[in-house]
């Protein structure tokens, strides 16, 4: 996978974080930017409680954060792999999640920072996407390898490998239910999966290439999905297209559904981060500051606070418009 140079130090974040495309009334603002991390920070993950944020590095360590303070709280040495790619809470908040650059996950005790256990993943290729199901009992793992494995966390066993797609599993994600997986690939589909059963039972197929990233509404009714230049929009029951949104022309590396499933944020390679209207399909801000690609976006449990990572070695904190933060 082809990447731009690294851009390192940057300077004077309060200077950046500049806001185009105005909304009349609140608009988002930039609150701080965190420089912790040497090297690209390519994921980014807010603890259901809504305290803390995770973010793993190409610098080999994960850092946590207070999310209101923006103060770093521990620092995971992760090994020798550099941390590149996924990271992910478990929803009871206990167990934090993190992929490498090689083939292993591990499993983090939140509450004392400890490495937990080690998942040898038998993929054979990077893990690039995790995620917990819903009752934190299952992981899933997608890997540059096309599959997508499920594990009993507990235990630490592979239960099932699902087979078909024919590239890159970069995105998966549970339904609200627990019983469906759906996961994204660069093949340009979206496969949804019976956990029970590890059987595909539906694909959908986007209408544009370079399909990286995918978001499911906390209702489990709408799935957004984005590629180059294009997000489009699912309707989960029928199966249907509901929208094409059209992007920057670059690449993009994330979507993420706010937690009342109005808004849709969307970033990537041209180092602005879009806020959609759901309804409208319509561009609402755009938030710009970041000096390099932006690979992860993760809102807050109460949708008050968008964080992102980039290439930039930096995460920026967002206060988000209609939620102003308590005294």
């Amino acid at each position: 996978m082809k990447r731009q140079a690294l851009v390192v130090g940057v300077v004077g974040a309060a200077l950046f974080g500049l806001l185009v495309d105005r909304c009349p009334g609140e608009e988002p603002k930039l609150r701080t930017t965190l420089p912790g991390h040497t090297n690209w920070v390519v994921s980014v993950a807010i603890s259901p409680d809504g305290k803390t944020l995770a973010s793993p590095g190409r610098d080999r360590s994960v850092k946590l954060w207070d999310l209101e303070t923006g103060k770093e709280t521990a620092t995971l040495k992760a090994g020798t792999d550099p941390v590149d790619y996924p990271v992910a809470f478990s929803p009871d908040g206990k167990t934090l999640a993190t992929g490498s650059g090689g083939k292993k996950v591990k499993l983090w005790d939140v509450k004392t920072s400890k490495n937990t256990a080690t998942l040898i993943t038998e993929h054979d290729n990077t893990i690039v996407s995790l995620a917990f199901s819903p009752d934190s009992k299952t992981l899933a793992t997608g890997s540059l390898d096309n599959t997508v494995k499920l594990w009993d966390v507990a235990g630490g066993k592979n239960t099932a490998t699902l087979k078909g797609h024919t590239s890159h599993a970069w995105s998966v994600v549970f339904a609200p239910d627990g019983k469906t997986l759906l996961s994204g690939s660069s093949d340009n589909t979206i496969k949804l999966w019976d956990v029970a059963s590890g059987k595909n039972t539906a694909t959908f197929k986007a209408d544009f290439i370079g399909l990286r990233t995918i978001a499911l509404t906390p209702d489990g009714k709408t799935i957004a999905a984005g590629g180059l230049q294009k997000i489009q929009l699912w309707d989960v029951a029928s199966g249907k297209a509901t929208a094409t949104l059209t992007g920057p022309a670059d690449n993009l590396y994330c979507v993420a559904f706010s937690p009342d499933g109005k808004t849709l944020a969307s970033a990537g390679g041209d180092k602005s981060i879009q806020l959609w209207d759901v309804k409208s399909g319509k561009v609402s801000a755009t938030l710009k500051g970041h000096t390099d690609a932006v690979w992860s976006v993760a809102f807050s449990p109460d949708g008050k606070t968008l964080a992102s990572g980039s290439e930039d070695s930096t995460i920026k904190l967002w206060d988000l418009p209609g939620a102003k933060k308590d005294e």
